[in-house]
């Protein structure tokens, strides 16, 4: 009744095609915006077709975690892998080159730029391969693509060619994941890919996310909810303190309790994983 349409309650992952070690994190330290320490000693591994949630309380190094992966803070000690391949210190866009996607916290600023439209907004990441013979950027093929795009992401916009400030939240977001998902990524880093969505485009995130893990995508999914936790993710790690909290959780076995325990940093000490 509130959105129109029927709605699935519940996006939930089902079985498992966990496969290849696609991420792995070995001992890293990172600071925060203040020259602090927002990473401690991080270690994680990601498998493909897996969706690895990251609990916690906001400001236990989630930004941080999110920002090292995709080249966007510096690594101070420690080690990235990406399937086997050392990243440590490769920036944005030589990630973006290998594989990595991103959906950020704040979508309408650092995920999308305001005052461009939804057909800029698709290109930012490879208008590179976008460019025609003369060098310059084919926009008939970037609007036909972008179309598409919208078209398979069921985005509601105004025009293609109207500055996507004036989207609502939710096909914002929609119009991210379009751009981000698809690249065809090997890894996934979504950061709080639903928080302040109504209940459908809520819904629309988490099935184009378990698409994702059905198609082999390793993700990574940072968020404060723990319903979306427990429904998308094969297994579950708790950050407290910029450390990872006791071992990681398989989510059939784990409790909201357990979880809850920890991210108050209680119920196990900060390790490697």
């Amino acid at each position: 009744a509130m959105v129109g349409r029927e709605v699935a309650q519940e996006s939930r992952r089902q079985g498992s095609a966990e496969g290849r070690t696609v991420l792995e994190m070995r001992d890293v330290y990172a600071l925060n915006d203040v020259g602090r320490w927002g990473l401690e000693g991080v270690s994680l591994a990601i498998r493909s077709g897996e969706i690895l949630g990251v609990a916690g309380v906001a400001g236990n190094g989630q930004r941080e975690l999110a920002e090292v992966i995709t080249g966007l803070r510096p690594v101070q000690r420690g080690r990235i892998f990406l399937e086997g391949q050392d990243v440590t210190h490769l920036g944005p866009q030589a990630l973006i080159d290998r594989g990595i996607s991103h959906i950020p916290e704040d979508r309408l600023g650092t995920g999308l730029a305001p005052g461009m439209n939804a057909i800029d907004n698709i290109l930012l990441k490879d208008y590179r391969k976008a460019k025609g013979r003369a060098g310059l950027i084919d926009y008939k093929a970037a609007r036909s693509r972008t179309q598409k795009l919208v078209q398979a992401f069921d985005v509601r916009l105004a025009g293609l060619r109207a500055p996507v400030k004036l989207l609502s939240g939710g096909n914002l977001q929609k119009l991210l994941l379009a751009r981000e998902l698809s690249a065809e990524p090997r890894l996934i880093v979504a950061a709080y890919p639903a928080r302040g969505l109504d209940i459908a485009a809520a819904e629309a995130v988490s099935r184009f996310l378990l698409q994702e893990r059905r198609r082999g995508t390793a993700i990574l999914l940072i968020s404060e909810d723990l319903d979306e936790i427990f429904a998308l993710s094969d297994r579950i790690i708790v950050l407290s303190g910029g450390g990872v909290m006791g071992e990681p959780l398989r989510t059939e076995t784990a409790t909201r309790e357990q979880v809850g325990l920890l991210m108050m940093g209680a119920g196990g000490e900060a390790k490697a994983v």
